[in-house]
Order: structure tokens, then sequence, then C-alpha cells
């Protein structure tokens, strides 16, 4: 800014490195989010794999198929809390560079804020000063005029009117001394604000740089560590997809028969028994009986 006390550019600075802070801590908060997530996650599939019921009264393969299907979901919900883990000692690292960051631009805006201070004063300082000899320029030239309208009769009075801008011009020659002292003092300071400026700038300019390149990795980290989680998971998968190809129908089918066999042999075919004609010949032959007459 031409204007030497305004701080609009140092300010506009300011607010761009904390909207990055703000920002930074916001993917930390979402780290620490999904962390949550991810541990909740896997252990519900943990509590699911060991405590409900799959296919526990299979037999032969397909058992061992379903005893590897549910140890690798354990093992998916184990992954799951180990990404969360991981995620949360990712966002530590996020918290800290972040306060790293903080601490040391906190040293350099403490210069700023400083030398912003002194500058300001020194230039308020000037203008007063500037001011006064503005003020008393104007006075002395009044009491000149007034002393050449006097006649030579007004002698006393001519005098006291000699005295006051006698006074007045060293007072003028005093304010214009102290106010080129003022506007070197100033230059001096204004060169060296100038001077801490760059410096500032440059470093924030770096901080900036740190800032966008450790977010950018950050980000591409957690990418990967979630790519990374999707490989580990489709291995466990895939040992269940082979343990599935070793599940044999055959096999289980002939499992359970020679498990639950009762014999070799069939059952004999049942024959025909003519009891009613057996019983019949079986029959004694009574005599008859004789009824005696009344008479």
């Amino acid at each position: 800014s031409t204007d030497l006390t305004s701080t609009v550019g140092y300010d506009s600075i300011i607010q761009h490195l904390n909207d990055g802070r703000k920002n930074c801590k916001e993917f930390e908060d979402f780290l620490k989010e999904r962390a949550i997530i991810e541990e909740k996650y896997g252990k519900e599939l943990i509590n699911l794999s060991k405590k409900k019921p799959c296919g526990q009264t299979e037999l032969n393969t397909l058992k061992r198929s379903l005893d590897v299907f549910k140890q690798q979901i354990d093992n998916v919900g184990q992954g799951h809390i180990q990404l969360a883990q991981t995620l949360r000692e990712e966002a530590k690292k996020m918290e800290e560079f972040r306060e790293k960051q903080k601490l040391h631009r906190k040293k350099i805006e403490l210069i700023m804020e400083a030398i912003h201070k002194n500058r300001n004063l020194q230039y308020k300082k000037t203008m007063e000063v500037k001011q006064a000899c503005c003020c008393l320029l104007p006075y002395g030239l009044t009491l000149l005029k007034r002393m050449a309208l006097l006649h030579l009769s007004s002698l006393p009075h001519f005098w006291q009117l000699f005295l006051k801008l006698a006074q007045t011009k060293s007072a003028l020659e005093d304010s214009d001394r102290s106010y080129q002292q003022s506007i070197t003092a100033l230059e001096k300071i204004r060169e060296e604000w100038q001077k801490e400026h760059i410096k500032a700038c440059e470093f924030f300019e770096t901080q900036e740089c740190e800032r966008i390149s450790y977010f950018r990795s950050a980000l591409w980290l957690h990418v990967n560590q979630l790519s990374q989680g999707c490989v580990q998971n489709d291995e466990k998968y895939e040992e269940i997809r082979k343990s599935l190809e070793m599940c044999s129908i055959e096999k289980d089918i002939d499992f359970f028969v020679n498990l639950r066999k009762t014999g070799s042999s069939t059952p004999a075919p049942v024959v025909y028994e003519n009891y009613y004609n057996t019983q019949r010949n079986m029959t004694p032959v009574r005599s008859p009986v004789s009824v005696p007459i009344s008479r």
C-alpha cells in the first residue's frame, strides 16, 4: 500500500496463513472421525464373525470354507481397527506439524507487530512535528507584516513584535530541526520495516510451501492407506475364494454318507406268509354233541 501505516497486505497474508492452518485442522478432524468409523466397523465385524452362527452344522470341505470365511472376516475387522490406529497417528502428525508452524510463525508475527507499532508511532510523531512547523510559519509571517506596518513612533511595540518574531523563528527552527530528525528516524524505521516485511513474506511463503507440500503428501498417504486396506481385504477375500474352490460337492456327500451309514446291506425282501390257511389247517375237528330231549 502507498499508505506507510497501512497493514492491509500483511493482514491479507496472515489471514491466508490462518485459513491454511484451519484447513489442516479440518483434515486432521476428518482423519479422527474416519478412525472412529473404521474402529467401530472393525469391532462390529469381529463380533459378527464370532457370535453369529453361519452354517455351523455343515460338514467336511464346505465347513472348512465357512471356517475360513469367518476367520477372514475377523481378519478384515482387525485390519479396520489397525487402519483406525494408523489414521489417529496421521492426525497426530498433522497436529504436530500445524502447531510447529504456528509456533515458528508467532515469532515472526511478534517482530512484525513491534516494528509496525514503532513505525506508526514515529510516523505520528513526525506528522505532529510537521504540523507544528506548519502552524509556526504563518504566525511568523503575520508578525513580519505587522512589524512592517508599524510607525517608528511605536518603537516599544515594534520591539515586542521583534522579540516575538525572534522567539517564533527560534521555535520554527527547532521544530524544523525536529521535523528533519523525525523524517530521518522515520525513513530509517521505514527501511527497517520494509526489510523485515520482505523477510517475513519470504518466511511465510516458505511455510506455505511446506504446508501445501505436507498437506498434499498427507492426503496422498491417506488414499494409499485406504487402497492398501482394500488390497489387504481382497487378499483375505481371496483366501475365502480359494477355500471355496477346494469345496467338493461329491466329497461332502460321500463324507456325510460314510459318517451316517448304518450298514452295507439292503434290507431283505418281505415274503408273504399265508397265516390264514395255516391257521385253518391247524384247527381240530370236533364231534357232534347229543342234546337230551325233555319229556
